[in-house]
């Protein structure tokens, strides 16, 4: 087998991580819009776990497109 294609079939895999994050900055939103259905007066302490818990989410995503691009330049 040639190794551009394991080098293509790696990118593609990368790319998926994207998927992940999706669902992971999805399941968070939802988590967030339940918690201040509920307390609305926690909305300032609920906040900022939200969005390092995005942050953490997004950044799988990036490495996933780093490593994506990386093995796309290893292509000839």
């Amino acid at each position: 087998m040639d190794l551009n294609v394991l080098f293509g079939v790696g990118a593609g895999i990368a790319v998926v991580t994207g998927i992940g994050a999706g669902i992971g900055i999805g399941i968070a939103t939802s988590g967030l819009v339940q918690a201040i259905a509920r307390q609305p007066e926690a909305t300032g302490k609920f906040t900022p776990m939200f969005f390092v818990g995005v942050a953490l989410a997004e950044s799988t995503a990036i490495y996933g497109l780093v490593i994506a691009i990386l093995l796309i330049s290893k292509l000839s």
